[in-house]
């Protein structure tokens, strides 16, 4: 079995459908698991929401997981992060994979964020997003991750108490990945940062890395992974794609999102704003947000109710460009800000499911895990992808949820998934 650890929800939707399009049987809980997989399955990922939190509590939460998934027969542990290495300046990338590589004592850790399908490259060691590095691209103004170094093996020295190797391209295509591990191991170096730019570079990883104990990085070497340990072919996501009342919930302040809410505006879709400036209670701005919400449907349908079944879904969204988010942060604190945000969004979600909405879209990784707390979701179904790597979750209670990492998508994605 393969274990995976995702330190946010969107980042574990994600890697269990890369697991899943291989015909591995993939269970996937949000946070830790209160259950029993119902058969034996093939890969389990845990849902974690370590990325920002407090370094102590993430790696407490990690090691938690790691010791659920080890009891129930895991042979590879699988640590998953996000493709743009997102993590602050103190982790927690280094410090949860320092915890894991010593509690499993693997000398040394293979990984790379490399995701090409989504643009996302390492070569020499460094990031790319599109053809630009890393800190020369969106991310470096991210409000809670903002990445300004590209040479990946520097960040990740700056986290961990180990040092941080190269895998280059050329080494990866001769089929030395084995030979430089054992060189790194040698050089006491305990992580390995594993160039690929091309999706056969990642499967050509993922079968030298087949038997190793413990792995890191984005869904795309997961993937590899899963395309060599998988055990039938032809594993592509089936399933009807959810119908019912909608909603979208949008939190990312990412370029891409920031493009499908305008894509929501522009086509007329009602929308309301969170103003954390205006109102700073998450209570106060929830309520705001579901009397919109309960004006919408009385016009729509008299007695009110669910109202937009079978057409465009309404847009709440705190979503702000760069400059607007900045006064927001300025004003109240980039940690308060968000924390206003997530509880509120959270309230809403809630009130949305008891309004009869059977269908979420989310956007963003920290609204997405504030949604799913909120809505005491303990896992689901993998169901058809309205993205590449966006899988729809179909949950015991009958709500089906899209939760989309905030780069992810085409700008009409929150549209379209939401008709």
């Amino acid at each position: 079995m393969i274990g995976a650890i995702a330190d946010d929800f969107t980042g574990a939707t994600d890697v269990a459908v890369a697991l899943r399009r291989r015909g591995i049987r993939t269970v996937l809980f949000f946070g830790m698991p209160r259950e029993e997989a119902a058969a034996e399955p093939g890969a389990v990922v845990i849902a974690l929401k370590t990325r920002t939190i407090a370094r102590d509590t993430a790696v407490a939460q990690s090691l938690s997981a790691l010791e659920w998934l080890r009891a129930r027969g895991a042979e590879q542990v699988y640590f998953k992060y996000c493709s743009t290495f997102d993590s602050t300046v103190e982790g927690n990338i280094g410090p949860v994979l320092d915890a894991l590589a010593d509690a499993l004592d693997v000398p040394v850790v293979p990984m790379t964020p490399s995701s090409p399908e989504h643009g996302r490259t390492q070569y020499n060691g460094y990031l790319f997003v599109g053809d630009v590095l890393l800190a020369e691209s969106h991310m470096r103004h991210h409000p809670l991750t903002p990445m300004t170094d590209s040479y990946l093996p520097r960040v990740l020295e700056g986290q961990s108490a180990y040092r941080a190797g190269v895998v280059t391209l050329a080494q990866v295509r001769r089929g030395e990945l084995a030979r430089r591990l054992a060189e790194l191991r040698a050089e006491g170096v305990r992580y390995a940062l594993v160039d690929a730019v091309e999706d056969a570079d990642l499967a050509a990883a993922g079968r030298a890395l087949a038997d190793a104990p413990l792995v890191a990085g984005a869904a795309g070497l997961a993937g590899g992974l899963a395309a060599a340990r998988a055990r039938t072919e032809g594993g592509d996501v089936t399933g009807a794609v959810p119908a019912g009342p909608a909603a979208v919930l949008a939190g990312s302040c990412s370029a891409r999102t920031l493009e499908q809410v305008a894509a929501m505006i522009d086509a007329g879709r009602p929308a309301h704003r969170l103003d954390p400036l205006a109102d700073p209670d998450p209570g106060s701005l929830a309520a705001g947000a579901l009397a919109w919400y309960d004006a919408l449907g009385a016009v729509a349908r008299p007695g009110g109710g669910p109202a937009f079944e079978g057409s465009g879904a309404p847009l709440v969204y705190s979503s702000l460009e760069p400059a607007a988010l900045r006064r927001v942060q300025e004003a109240l604190g980039g940690e308060r800000s968000a924390a206003i945000l997530e509880s509120a969004l959270g309230l809403i979600a809630r009130g949305l499911v008891e309004r009869g909405v059977t269908r979420l879209i989310t956007a963003g990784g920290e609204t997405s895990g504030a949604v799913v707390s909120a809505l005491g979701v303990s896992g689901g179904v993998i169901g058809p992808e309205a993205a590449r790597g966006v899988p729809w979750i179909f949950t015991p209670s009958g709500l089906s949820l899209l939760l989309k990492s905030g780069n992810f998508g085409d700008p009409d994605l929150l549209l379209e998934a939401s008709r």
